[in-house]
């Protein structure tokens, strides 16, 4: 069961639904009146036609079940220990802010009561040392260093093109609670699991932090750097004739091959031969680069990169991802309410459950869908059902 918004946590918990595994969300009906109750993920992107199941909100919540209960209210908090009872609910999960985990009764000392062998993971934005400090992918970024690393040297950070924080926090409390459930059968005892969002991030610059301790006082080993590697020279984004190729020459032996390619003898120089040599003429390097890919569309140079055993890799837009036969074949899928077939994105790993099912997944629930299967399960009779 998971007591979850946004998409920190919904994506860590499809990836158990990935898995063929019960995941039962629990929402907030909300007030009376309220135009929008549950997660305000529900109502954010493209229209779907219908009005609580938008676009952003389908794809981390595929294949679930969904219920609403009123956690401010102590009755509400007895029957979700009665149903993580009867249902025999071996993981709970959060993204509650942690000074809210005992005003709502979903605290691991609590729900125990109804499960000692429970597994209890909650994500919050800097763990429960920080109960009521809020955080977002965006502002998180902004803290831990990822737009500071972000952008071009002389113009404003950026932040990553995706919501990176939140998804590899969702992650980190994916592989924690598998790692809980294999320790269970050894030792028979549930657990408890605090994931930091802010921790998480900072987890991710190791190759940043550590130059920190080593370099101090220089400064320069980590201004922004647009799309060149800060290491290897010359890995870059380049513009072809007709679009934009990325080149990444990770050896001095790649470099050679790259000087013997037609249109880019000119970048043969003796204090070229090696990556520190590269580094002290990067600019000059990148020019003859782009001198030479005036004359190539993508497809040619990236067909005769291939040819010398040159990893380059043309810049796709998000549709042409899609299209890719290694990605389109592993789509997941799912069926709208209108009958329309739709794919999603692929799976982290494939499983057999997505390749028993053809990748094709439930639609995801509606809000308080599930309330009369689940509280009837449990043996609850309430005015949900």
């Amino acid at each position: 069961m998971s007591l979850e918004q946004a998409l920190t946590l919904p994506y860590a918990t499809e990836r158990f639904a990935q898995m063929g595994w019960r995941v039962i969300r629990i929402e907030t009906a909300g007030i009376a009146g309220q135009s929008r109750p549950g997660d305000p993920n529900r109502y954010i992107g493209e229209d779907t036609g219908v009005e609580d199941l938008h676009a952003y909100f389908i794809a981390p919540n595929l294949g679930k079940e969904a219920i609403t209960l009123d956690l401010k209210n102590e009755a509400d908090q007895q029957m979700l220990k009665r149903i993580i009872k009867a249902l025999k609910v071996d993981v709970f999960m959060c993204n509650t802010l942690p000074k809210r985990y005992a005003q709502f009764g979903i605290d691991y000392d609590t729900l125990k009561e109804a499960n000692p062998q429970l597994i209890w993971c909650g994500i919050s934005a800097f763990g429960p040392e920080y109960p009521g400090r809020a955080g977002y992918d965006p502002a998180l970024q902004a803290m831990l260093g990822f737009m500071y690393l972000t952008g071009e040297p002389d113009r404003d950070p950026l932040l990553c093109g995706l919501p990176i924080i939140d998804l590899k926090a969702g992650d980190e409390a994916f592989a924690q609670v598998l790692l809980a459930l294999l320790e269970q059968k050894e030792t028979g005892k549930g657990k408890r699991i605090d994931i930091s969002m802010a921790q998480c991030a900072a987890s991710w610059l190791i190759t940043a932090l550590p130059q920190a301790q080593f370099a101090a006082g220089k400064n320069k080993l980590f201004k922004r750097s647009g799309n060149e590697h800060r290491s290897f020279v010359p890995s870059n984004c380049y513009p072809t004739k007709d679009g934009y190729v990325y080149l990444a020459i990770g050896n001095d032996m790649q470099w050679q091959k790259l000087t013997e390619i037609e249109g880019f003898e000119h970048l043969k120089q003796e204090n070229r031969k090696t990556n520190n040599g590269r580094k002290l003429d990067k600019e000059n390097i990148y020019a003859g680069i782009r001198k030479g890919l005036e004359n190539y569309t993508t497809e040619a140079f990236i067909e005769i990169c291939l040819t010398f055993g040159l990893a380059v890799a043309p810049v796709n837009d998000v549709k042409q991802v899609g299209a890719l036969d290694f990605i389109k074949k592993l789509m997941v899928k799912t069926v709208l309410p209108n009958g329309k077939n739709v794919a999603l994105s692929p799976a982290p790993m494939n499983t057999e459950y997505l390749e028993a099912n053809n990748y094709m997944m439930k639609l995801p629930p509606r809000l308080g869908e599930h309330n009369s299967k689940i509280f009837q399960e449990a043996g609850i009779r309430t005015k949900h059902t």
